[in-house]
């Protein structure tokens, strides 16, 4: 039997990361340490699996999510897994763990809210299974293909690259703080209130942004002016951007300075948050469903410019191992990243 530790070691002991490095030995290197498993399936395309579990008390609660919004969420974080991985969606399974005195119009609704966000990428849920639990858990699995020489991977990310935002970070965090305390957003505007609590309950994977990219690859742009292979890295934002940044940059073992006044802020009228709060939000408060895409600069160029607003360039990819925030004001001290200030399952 396999020894994961010692017989009194506990997960909180680990921690999330070190739990994952430990279970990371048991399965194939080359296939495991992205957003989802590549395999092999025929020369022209490859099989892209991801799995993700959502539970009541860590991931939604009554308090701040219907089970359509719920089920919504569920779909959003598998797809934007695919999409971090450069994939087209072909299907999801779905596996529930429900107390046996739930619902059953609850669970009706769950997949009201899965089918209703799988509808937009046209995706079927294909399977699934059934268990008694004592918490309501929602694991699903999510299939896609791609083209091998348009696979994403974290590990891949080169010196000088640009790093990419796809969008605004924060709406999310936002969101999650006006649903926990209500009062606090007193003062704004009802359509930013909803914006920002949809923004929560309603994200969307950028499953568009893949065909945009695919687009201007094909099309002959590259780096260099020619038609060599182009390397794509990246991941999705869903953990925080911080975290994205951070783990792009231990997977390709380099690191990064990104540009804090190129990180694009929600806009609030009133000014609802002060702009390190907001800046706190975007780069920490998790669950944005962007991606975050180290490119050749010609390409991100590229991309940035078809994409909507909030799509930025934040920096670029350094070597060294520390990723720096930097500001254009002296005033503002140099920080280094570090995966401590986000969330992190089994965190202290």
């Amino acid at each position: 039997m396999a020894d994961l530790g010692g017989e009194y070691l506990r997960v909180r002991d680990l921690g999330e990361q070190g739990l994952l490095q430990k279970l990371q030995s048991f399965c194939p290197p080359q296939i495991i340490g992205d957003d989802g498993a590549v395999l092999p399936i025929k020369p022209t395309d490859h099989l892209v699996v991801t799995t993700d579990m959502l539970v009541d008390g860590v991931h939604f609660s009554n308090l701040t999510t219907s089970p359509e919004d719920a089920g919504w969420r569920a779909a959003t974080a598998n797809l934007s897994d695919l999409a971090a991985m450069g994939a087209s969606p072909l299907g999801i399974t779905v596996a529930l763990g429900l107390p046996g005195d739930l619902a059953v119009h609850w669970v009706e609704q769950l997949y009201q809210g899965m089918s209703d966000c799988l509808q937009k990428y046209h995706t079927p849920i294909i399977g699934g299974d059934i268990v008694r639990s004592p918490v309501t858990t929602i694991g699903i699995t999510a299939f896609g293909q791609v083209s091998p020489d348009l696979i994403i991977r974290r590990c891949t990310a080169q010196v000088g690259d640009a790093i990419v935002i796809t969008g605004m970070h924060g709406a999310s965090r936002a969101g999650l703080e006006l649903l926990l305390h209500p009062q606090t957003g007193e003062n704004l505007k009802e359509e930013e209130k909803q914006a920002l609590i949809r923004s929560h309950q309603r994200p969307n994977p950028r499953l568009d942004v893949i065909h945009i990219l695919h687009e201007i690859l094909t099309s002959g742009l590259k780096s260099h002016g020619d038609s060599s292979l182009t390397i794509l890295s990246g991941m999705d934002s869903s953990d925080g951007l911080a975290d994205a940044i951070l783990q792009i940059c231990r997977a390709s073992q380099v690191g990064a300075v990104l540009h804090q006044d190129n990180i694009p802020l929600v806009p609030i009228s009133n000014h609802w948050l002060t702009p390190p709060r907001w800046l706190d939000y975007a780069l920490y408060g998790g669950e944005d469903f962007e991606l975050v895409l180290c490119l050749p600069q010609t390409i991100a160029k590229a991309l940035v410019l078809k994409l909507e607003p909030g799509a930025a360039i934040i920096g670029e990819i350094t070597s060294g191992n520390q990723v720096i925030l930097q500001s254009n004001t002296q005033e503002i001290p140099n920080q280094v990243l570090t995966l401590s200030r986000g969330f992190q399952h089994f965190g202290h």
